[in-house]
């Protein structure tokens, strides 16, 4: 993952006075501790302390998004900071090599009076823990506030689904066809135009159901999926069969709000369906997806409106979920992730 940390101008310079107070600050510290004389060469040493406060801050920015990328936080958490702790020494050991080499064999310092190697390497150790941490924050605060934009928008989007949803399934042409089965039923079978009523109440009770659940089970979803599959028996007959296949444990997952019957009208929107020629609708759910099948019949007249597998595909991308599309000349799939 890459960090969300912004280089604007204005984080630049704040960058750039916040390590200079930094260094500032870690020489005083060092001239109290090691007994220096501050006035001496004060430009060189804050030159220098400036340069070293630069480049931990370099290395540990890499670090952290190397990190992040190959060893989150989430994945494991005593392995992150174990792993942290030993690049720390191994960053801190390198910029005290290059240090002494740049002090001692370019600029030929005297090394008498100077402070030993254990002790700068406990200085060193101690400057750099710090900024690291300041980075850890910094990218955890960030991370948290793009993870609730993100939610928000999640959530507004899955109200948005639910509303274009609801209203695709009360919109006049699929009352119209509805009615016009109930009006034939109760003349020809009252027992299936009572059966039937009760399956389009129970639809519809079901989509009103949803406010504020992004989120159903495979469960809930089949079974509300029996009253519009019974409809669409009443309304084409012998033109279609429905086939489930269950594999057992897949009744828990999480899916999007009628996903199953969006998924069949958008067969019945793009395929003829008759007795001569029906219509198989197969319906596969296993451990990792679901999967709609059907045999493709094209219908001359495609309706139009509904959601469609666009805007169906755009919600579960929402959840970095995938609807796959798989179509030959005789079948079209689509296969999609449980959440």
């Amino acid at each position: 993952m890459r960090s969300s940390i912004q280089f604007s101008l204005k984080n630049l310079l704040i960058f750039f006075f916040s390590t200079l107070t930094y260094a500032v600050c870690q020489m005083l510290f060092s001239s109290i501790i090691l007994k220096e004389n501050l006035w001496r060469n004060l430009d060189i040493q804050i030159l220098a302390h400036y340069a070293v406060v630069i480049t931990l801050c370099i290395a540990d920015y890499r670090l952290m998004l190397l990190l992040n990328k190959y060893l989150p936080f989430a994945r494991n958490v005593f392995l992150r900071v174990l792993t942290e702790l030993l690049a720390l020494v191994l960053i801190c050991l390198g910029v005290l090599w290059i240090f002494n080499f740049m002090i001692y064999q370019v600029l030929h310092f005297p090394e008498a009076g100077l402070p030993s190697f254990v002790i700068k390497f406990a200085f060193i150790m101690t400057t750099n823990i710090p900024i690291l941490l300041v980075f850890e924050l910094i990218y955890y605060f960030q991370s948290e506030q793009k993870a609730i934009a993100e939610s928000e928008k999640a959530k507004r989007a899955a109200l948005s689904f639910q509303h274009e949803t609801l209203r695709a399934q009360m919109n006049p042409h699929f009352l119209f066809n509805s009615l016009n089965v109930l009006s034939s039923l109760i003349y020809m079978n009252p027992d299936n135009a009572n059966r039937f009523t009760k399956a389009l109440s129970k639809t519809y009770r079901y989509v009103l159901s949803l406010n504020r659940q992004p989120l159903v089970t495979v469960e809930e979803e089949l079974s509300a999926l029996d009253s519009y599959a019974f409809m669409m028996k009443m309304r084409f007959e012998n033109s279609f069969s429905l086939i489930i296949h269950k594999t057992p444990g897949s009744d828990q997952h999480k899916i999007i709000p009628l996903t199953l019957q969006l998924l069949i009208e958008n067969v019945f929107k793009h395929n003829s369906a008759t007795e001569e020629h029906p219509l198989h609708i197969t319906i596969h759910t296993d451990d990792n997806y679901l999967m709609v099948e059907n045999n493709i019949q094209p219908s001359t007249s495609v309706e139009k409106g509904g959601i469609g597998l666009k805007y169906l595909s755009k919600q579960y991308e929402l959840y970095s979920k995938e609807v796959v599309v798989e179509q030959t000349d005789e079948s079209f799939k689509v296969r999609i992730e449980y959440i």
